[in-house]
């Protein structure tokens, strides 16, 4: 079996990538032919080739305007990728760093969540013990320049660049705040900034309630400790279960999936990726010396129109184990994968190269993680004019589904919890004031005939 390191996952298109990391490949770039391809194609590549390099030279020379010969070639790779499906593209060297610091977790930055109203950056909320939160930036306050720059005409992503830099290095904020009668200045130094992707709390005294916003470097160690908290807030006789709320989850770094997904599991086979040749296939494991930190405690995963691909992982092993319901609507159908490979100093080459599969030998791709519980929530009316419901099937060149493809589901998520209709019915189910025939799950009650067989292997794409 060919063994490649696996990277990470990230979101592009509406969905998240699965993504690994692979040696540069090789300089050159004219085909050749070998044992699977013959003299006739190689002929006929060789010709395009050429098509190809006569247009450039002509579009060099002919354009009404000098075009820029690094932006040809570039929209030119670009083209050639988004011909192949969603997903694969062209990173340049700026966009595989951005990637690496949204993956990580971490970065030297502020502290501060921002989002852009009437062309200003205003401030959402103070990340706690950070150099925003330390200096009194508040929640609804505008930041109207930086270092003496104006922000007003920047996008959201140019504010956060200007604001995030190296460890200990300073900024100048202007802030206007209401109540205040002149623009407030503020000099904070970047720190190492940790965005935290698991949120949790006790439903009433009794459940446990863990989110997991992404699958960053820190979920997985910050799931066990919300569990440890949990556990150690409510006794374990009192204790009715566990709600992991994976909605509106875009993914993220495919082995924190694979540390999720532990969490609930002792044993068994918890992903499978799968490539164009049989010794492309790799599959990955529980560690019993992980374990159900959990122990047994049962346990309700919310999913909707918004969970994909690192999501989807953890979902579907833990639906295909028997140790969980799934409860919400469908969820994306993101289950192709990306190998990065890196260009030197220029960027990198993202490449769908294979397929993931859960336990049971599905695959999650323009298909979704189907619920054993349906309930969709009640969208405001004025909300449901702009309810997207795009999923995997719906973007252009996806890869093909092995079965039926399926559309988009709701993915709405009322802000106020008293109107959550999922998440008050897994309390329901929970508590036992509501059954329903799929909960709890028997882990016993293997009974598919494909259940953790090994599957066909997936045809070439």
């Amino acid at each position: 079996m060919r063994r490649t390191p696996l990277l990470l996952a990230s979101m592009a298109a509406g969905s998240v990538l699965t993504l690994l990391i692979a040696r540069p490949p090789s300089p050159a770039v004219i085909p050749v032919a070998n044992a699977a391809t013959s003299s006739a194609d190689a002929t006929e590549t060789y010709k395009q080739l050429e098509l190809f390099g006569r247009i450039y030279e002509l579009v060099r020379a002919r354009y009404v305007e000098q075009p820029s010969d690094s932006k040809l070639i570039e929209s030119a790779v670009n083209g050639m990728l988004n011909g192949l499906d969603p997903h694969s593209s062209y990173m340049d060297a700026k966009s595989f760093r951005d990637m690496e610091v949204e993956t990580s977790g971490e970065f030297g930055g502020l502290g501060i969540e921002v989002t852009l109203e009437d062309g200003f950056v205003k401030v959402v909320a103070p990340i706690d013990d950070t150099p925003a939160a330390k200096a009194g930036i508040l929640s609804g306050d505008i930041i109207t320049q930086l270092d003496g720059q104006p922000v007003k005409g920047l996008t959201i992503n140019q504010a956060v660049d200007r604001m995030r830099g190296p460890i200990n290095s300073k900024i100048r904020l202007q802030i206007t705040r209401k109540g205040s009668d002149k623009p407030i200045e503020i000099t904070l130094v970047r720190q190492t900034i940790k965005v935290r992707s698991v949120n949790y709390r006790v439903e009433g005294d009794d459940i446990g309630f863990v989110r997991i916003t992404q699958f960053n470097a820190q979920a997985g160690d910050e799931l066990k400790k919300a569990i440890g908290d949990i556990a150690a807030k409510v006794p374990a006789d009192k204790l009715k279960g566990y709600i992991l709320d994976l909605r509106n989850n875009p993914g993220g770094l495919l082995d924190q999936a694979i540390s999720v997904s532990n969490v609930f599991l002792n044993r068994g086979e918890i992903v499978s990726t799968r490539g164009r040749e049989p010794e492309d296939m790799e599959r990955f494991g529980a560690k019993a010396s992980g374990g159900d930190l959990t122990k047994g405690k049962p346990l309700i995963v919310l999913v909707n129109g918004g969970s994909a691909s690192a999501s989807e992982i953890v979902a579907g092993a833990l639906q295909d184990h028997k140790r969980a319901t799934i409860l919400g609507t469908r969820s994306f159908g993101k289950g192709s994968v990306q190998t990065i490979m890196a260009l030197g100093d220029t960027g990198a080459l993202r490449l769908t190269t294979a397929r993931y599969f859960t336990p049971s030998g599905r695959s999650i791709q323009a298909q979704g993680i189907t619920p054993e519980i349906e309930v969709l929530q009640d969208v405001p009316d004025e909300l449901k004019a702009s309810q997207d419901r795009t999923s995997e099937a719906s973007l252009r060149g996806h890869l093909k589904a092995q079965g039926d493809e399926q559309t988009g589901s709701q993915s709405y998520v009322p802000p106020d919890p008293k109107n959550d209709k999922a998440l008050r019915m897994a309390d329901d189910l929970l508590r036992g004031t509501v059954t329903n025939a799929a909960f709890p799950p028997n882990p016993n009650d293997l009974t598919s005939p494909v259940q953790f067989a090994a599957p066909a292997p997936s045809s070439a794409n």
